[in-house]
């Protein structure tokens, strides 16, 4: 069996956020399960619900910067049916002062294991879409998320 090496950054992940979302009809395809591109839609929406709307619209607004994604990487497990209510869990960890890297699961009601997942790399972008750090607030506001055991703004 095949071992994942983890950095020593991953190992410092944030606290899991959870996230419901009701599955309707509309979600699905003809059968009932959800369209997989849907999957990306409800990590995205759990991953504005860490950061915050308000924040992310400030972000932009006062600062000229926004997210990206860089990268990701999602596996289908079992299938997600009309009507379900699924837990989205998050967390993530600091890869650098650009880049963050979000691991998230879709959790069916009483699941085992969890349905979908997917690692997903954010970047910090400004509005010329030019790579650029992400901010001092915006570092500590993330950084509330970690507790004083793990990561902090200053190992980065």
């Amino acid at each position: 069996m095949h071992k994942t090496v983890q950095s020593p950054k991953e190992l410092n992940y944030s606290s899991t956020f959870h996230f419901p979302v009701q599955i309707y009809y509309e979600d699905t395809d003809f059968s009932g399960v959800v369209y997989h591109p849907n999957f990306l839609k409800y990590f995205e929406r759990a991953r504005e619900h860490v950061i915050g709307a308000k924040t992310l619209a400030s972000l932009w607004d006062e600062q000229g910067l926004g997210f990206a994604v860089y990268r990701s990487d999602m596996l289908c497990h079992d299938g997600v049916e009309f009507a379900d209510i699924i837990d989205i869990r998050t967390r993530f960890y600091f890869e650098s002062k650009y880049r963050t890297v979000w691991h998230q699961e879709i959790w069916r009601p009483n699941a085992r294991k969890p349905a979908v997942t997917a690692n997903i790399e954010m970047v910090c972008m400004n509005k010329a879409r030019q790579l650029t750090p992400m901010s001092a607030d915006l570092l500590a506001h993330l950084s509330q998320s970690f507790t004083e055991s793990q990561q902090s703004v200053s190992s980065l």
